[in-house]
């Protein structure tokens, strides 16, 4: 039996001058594993040769990978020499596809023209009221099933609804508390170290109390679950619409607003309040420590000038935004929900385009709020 010749690996440049004919001849494996020690000394053998009238040999190059494929197009000027002699073997095919790649990259991404912009800013606004057609469509189905199900109670999902309260609301309280105490902690200390400066310690207590009941509490709970919980009821219904599930619920006749919307919306109605008031106490909780830690400021003292320094309208006020927030939480992740496509790149767009629009619409609301209320439980 004829032993079966060793090929030798290593990447050579072979080159030989007939008069003013230059050819460069490769041998060996021009791959990355094969380059790892000579690609240095190959660079600079390559950048000695002529820029044109190079006759390039590669017909003993045995495998040529991407990063053989980049070495030898920089030395080629990003371009493909007027003579070059392809292998004979059936991988010329497969070299000709990485060149015929580096070739199409070539070009640099030119600026776009100047009448592209108003294009782009007039598709984006299309889009933009696309979006809000199906929102005030989906707004108007919800409202709708409301009018059903009062007339039948029995089409209420009570048992998904008890669910995403757990979900939304039980399984939140440890990061939420977490965040809260950190957050507090942080206020105080900034806070109290301003107030040493006009000997105003004990306002420490004033600023806390109104700015967590009134906005920090409610604002942070609901960027925490828009961010925790309504990316997850996004991408929830959008395995769905992959799995063809909501197709399935369409042709047994059951709503998706009945059956997914308004579970989702009612439990973070009810859910959102609930650790709003657990997030604020975890803040103030926080601001007590810090406060007692740098001013002095007693614990029974931090805990009975409380209530007097804040008026409960503030309570009733971080209650209440809480509630709406939760609504536009789940109302948001449903629409975005229901739109993604049967591809898991539409679902990851969606799911992200879900928390930044739900934290915005959070945070344009809560402004809205500060606007129509800003007489309301503050002392004169």
């Amino acid at each position: 039996m004829t032993p079966t010749p060793v090929t030798d690996p290593t990447p050579r440049l072979l080159r030989t001058e007939s008069g003013a004919q230059v050819q460069a001849r490769l041998e060996g494996d021009w791959t990355l594993l094969a380059l790892r020690d000579r690609v240095d000394a190959l660079r600079t053998e390559l950048g000695t040769l002529p820029s044109s009238g190079v006759h390039w040999d590669l017909s003993a190059v045995h495998r040529m990978d991407p990063t053989g494929a980049l070495l030898l197009w920089q030395a080629w000027g990003r371009q493909q020499p007027e003579q070059l002699q392809w292998p004979t073997s059936a991988a010329a095919a497969m070299f000709q596809a990485q060149f015929a790649r580096l070739s199409a990259k070539q070009g640099k991404a030119t600026r776009p023209h100047r009448r592209e912009n108003p294009w782009k800013l007039g598709q984006g606004l299309f889009q933009l009221a696309e979006h809000l057609i199906d929102a005030v469509a989906l707004f108007g189905q919800v409202v709708r099933d409301c009018g059903r199900m009062l007339r039948h109670p029995g089409l209420v999902a009570w048992s998904d609804i008890s669910a995403h309260i757990y979900r939304s609301g039980a399984q939140a309280l440890g990061i939420t508390a977490l965040v809260g105490v950190l957050v507090g902690i942080t206020l105080s200390y900034l806070i109290a170290r301003q107030l040493q400066n006009f000997g105003a310690d004990i306002y420490v207590i004033n600023i806390l109390g109104i700015s967590v009941w009134r906005e920090l509490g409610p604002l942070l709970a609901a960027i925490l679950v828009a961010g925790r919980s309504g990316s997850a009821m996004t991408a929830q219904i959008g395995v769905m619409r992959v799995t063809q599930e909501l197709d399935a619920l369409s042709v047994m006749g059951i709503s998706h607003t009945v059956r997914l919307v308004f579970p989702k919306m009612v439990a973070l109605a009810i859910s959102l309040p609930l650790v709003t008031v657990w997030t604020s106490s975890m803040v103030l909780l926080g601001g007590m420590l810090a406060a007692r830690a740098t001013l002095g400021l007693d614990y029974v003292q931090f805990l009975q000038g409380l209530p007097a320094s804040v008026p409960i309208a503030n309570l009733w006020l971080g209650v209440s935004k809480s509630a709406v927030f939760g609504v536009l939480i789940a109302f948001v992740a449903c629409h975005f929900g229901l739109r993604i496509r049967p591809n898991s790149e539409s679902l990851a767009a969606g799911t992200t385009q879900s928390v930044v629009a739900s934290i915005t619409l959070v945070i344009v609301v809560d402004a809205i709020f500060a606007v129509m209320f800003s007489n309301v439980g503050l002392k004169v």
